[in-house]
């Protein structure tokens, strides 16, 4: 594409030694290290790594423009914006020919149950016979049946993000389901993407590190919902405290849909009721019942399914049939996965106050009167440090035994963030201090009895644990397995 073209698209300063603007720009690249001969150059400012001191790096390596924020002492050609965050988005869109208007994209967003929804969703329009791919915490793939490709993050990165859907398009995929994360928000990774509809499973503490205040995280989030237009759809989990904030957000011309099991909403829950094979509930959708025998487990799966049978009303779908497309997915890998019986082992990604608090409520819901509920976990490092002695207090609330281990420390010291937990706890008596994950997941076996429920929480799919020094390969699930057999 001609750099003309990208030029044109964004709001820039200032033209720096750019004599033609008729040049082919082939890729775009924000590490100086993986630029190729006639790249764009954009210079982003992390919060550890400032991109304008690998400029000169990047022009070395064949990049023959940079975006910059303030004017390099280098003679080669620069565009100067005030934020190459936003130039960089649609600088991607349009390079990629602005792939998300011609596809129908669901966002979904909230603190917890973000992975689980997803899949529901895409199993939903499979059901009714559309392609549907589906972007995400786990990786992205083109269909249910699909393996993942890796995800750095979440919600990737714009260049990446538009070459997906720019892909996903020409395997004429119609449909796509993406997790949107509030760095992603923040950081305008998804600025230039048309959304066609949007759902909130919840917000509750996390990533204080990053946002600092709940209503930071809020304002994030709700960036979701204001960039809906005309005949768009939000749905909206009316339980959540900040439900009534976010639908004031959203535009009248929004088709608004709810759903939740206290609250008078669209779609909601009644008569739940918890077994040893899953949950059941009455499920009203604006007046007619519909019964629901669900292979998941936990108050969480019901509110998870919740927000997919809303977004079936959204869309169009039969309601009966998407019920029962529902009743027979078993769950997502790493949330509420249950690895071994007698005892049984389950390994969950919660990693959250409000997620520990869910999954070890639905824990005990499977819990034998005769047997002891066992939660091991940590907190990650270099995040919300707030969070960790709540989670230390629901633990010690919930659970019978509690081992408090590593999760991914990064650079912080293990035993520091031990502490922190141990600080929710109103006596330590009752808990075991193991940092080796493994050792942990081995004093859970000596300690477990048949009719105990062991639950391994805070990495739930993740293969890898981040150490100070490298990253080494852990799975909990796997260590599951070899350590209960």
């Amino acid at each position: 594409m001609k750099l003309e073209n990208l030029i044109n698209c964004i709001d820039y300063i200032e033209l720096v030694n750019l004599e033609d603007l008729t040049n082919e720009i082939e890729g775009i690249s924000y590490n100086s290290k993986k630029t190729k001969r006639n790249d764009i150059f954009i210079c982003l400012t992390g919060e550890h790594v400032d991109g304008h001191e690998y400029a000169e790096e990047a022009i070395a390596n064949g990049a023959s423009v940079c975006v910059v924020e303030r004017r390099l002492n280098i003679d080669s050609p620069q565009i100067v914006v005030s934020s190459t965050e936003e130039s960089i988005a649609k600088i991607a869109s349009v390079f990629y020919t602005d792939p998300s208007t011609k596809l129908n994209i669901i966002g979904v967003t909230g603190t917890n149950g973000k992975t689980t929804v997803t899949h529901l969703i895409q199993a939903l329009y499979e059901a009714f016979d559309n392609k549907c791919a589906l972007i995400g915490t786990l990786g992205h793939k083109f269909n249910s049946n699909d393996s993942y490709r890796d995800a750095k993050h979440t919600t990737p990165q714009a260049p990446e993000l538009q070459e997906l859907l720019y892909n996903i398009n020409e395997k004429c995929i119609d449909n796509v389901v993406m997790e949107v994360s509030s760095h992603s928000l923040v950081q305008h990774r998804v600025s230039n993407v048309d959304f066609n509809g949007a759902v909130l499973t919840n917000l509750t503490q996390d990533h204080l590190d990053f946002h600092i205040t709940m209503d930071n995280y809020f304002r994030a989030k709700s960036r979701l919902f204001e960039s809906l237009l005309v005949g768009d759809f939000a749905v909206i989990n009316l339980d959540d405290s900040y439900a009534e904030k976010f639908i004031e957000n959203i535009s009248d011309s929004v088709d608004k849909y709810t759903y939740g099991i206290a609250s008078d909403a669209d779609v909601k829950a009644k008569n739940i009721e918890f077994g040893t094979n899953g949950a059941s509930f009455i499920c009203e959708v604006r007046g007619k019942e519909y019964p629901v025998n669900l292979i998941m487990n936990g108050l969480f799966s019901i509110y998870n399914v919740l927000a997919a049978i809303t977004t079936a009303l959204a869309v169009g779908f039969d309601i009966q049939k998407s019920i029962q497309v529902l009743e027979k997915i078993p769950g997502v890998a790493g949330r509420f996965e249950i690895i071994v019986n007698k005892p049984t082992v389950i390994v969950d990604y919660a990693h959250t106050p409000d997620g520990l608090e869910n999954v070890l409520k639905a824990a005990r819901e499977i819990t034998p009167e005769n047997g002891k509920l066992i939660c091991i976990f940590g907190c990650g490092g270099d995040r919300d440090a707030t969070k960790r002695p709540k989670m230390g207090k629901i633990a010690e609330d919930l659970a019978d035994k509690v081992i408090v281990t590593s999760d991914n420390p990064r650079s912080e010291n293990p035993q520091q963030i031990i502490t922190d937990i141990l600080a929710g706890f109103r006596s330590v008596n009752n808990v075991v201090v193991e940092p080796d994950r493994e050792l942990a997941i081995k004093e859970a076996y000596k300690l477990a009895q048949p009719n105990d429920v062991v639950l391994v929480a805070g990495k739930g799919h993740e293969d890898y644990q981040i150490l100070a020094e490298e990253t080494i390969h852990f799975d909990d699930r796997e260590k599951v397995r070899e350590i209960f057999g």
